[in-house]
């Protein structure tokens, strides 16, 4: 013991204010451990839990959100499914009036080519009537002048149907 009382006495402790001070940190720790210690190992504990329960419901959020990852992936692929059908569809209706309007397009210009065939024909017959005249009344006029007599309209009405039946002919 001599050595801790030459310790004591070379740090310039006593042992009466050591025991005091002994003393005073027993009594302020039971009084911390008491009031203190008691209800911030407590608020300690009940953060504990807390973050406890919120790593829970993070992980409880973090599967909603996979699941909900897969149910958006779904219902895109879905809208996607849908969407390429109503492409198919559109396309398939856009073959089928174009098809409509081709053939359409097509009566119309056989149509077209009908009336102008008719009226081809049409002018083709006037015009054939129109030669016709004038033969007959060139024929008729040649005729006068060769026989160097008048025709009487019982004549150039001969002549003109000979000259038909010729030129029909």
């Amino acid at each position: 013991m001599d050595t801790v009382s030459e310790l004591f006495n070379t740090f310039g402790v006593t042992w009466t204010k050591f025991l005091a001070q002994v003393i005073l940190f027993v009594i302020v720790y039971v009084v911390l451990s008491k009031f203190a210690f008691g209800p911030v190992l407590a608020m300690l504990e009940e953060r504990r839990k807390r973050i406890e329960e919120g790593q829970l419901n993070a992980e409880k959020i973090k599967k909603q959100l996979a699941e909900a990852e897969l149910r958006y992936q779904e219902i895109l692929r879905r809208a996607n499914d849908e969407a390429q059908k109503l492409i198919d569809e559109a396309r398939a209706s856009s073959e089928v009036n174009a098809q409509k309007h081709l053939q359409q397009a097509i009566r119309d210009a056989e149509g077209i080519v009908a009336k102008a065939k008719e009226s081809i024909q049409i002018e083709h017959d006037r015009m054939v009537d129109e030669v016709k005249k004038e033969m007959l009344g060139l024929v008729v006029e040649t005729t006068t002048k060769v026989t160097g007599k008048v025709l009487t309209p019982e004549d150039q009405k001969r002549l003109a149907e000979e000259t038909a039946r010729q030129i029909a002919a």
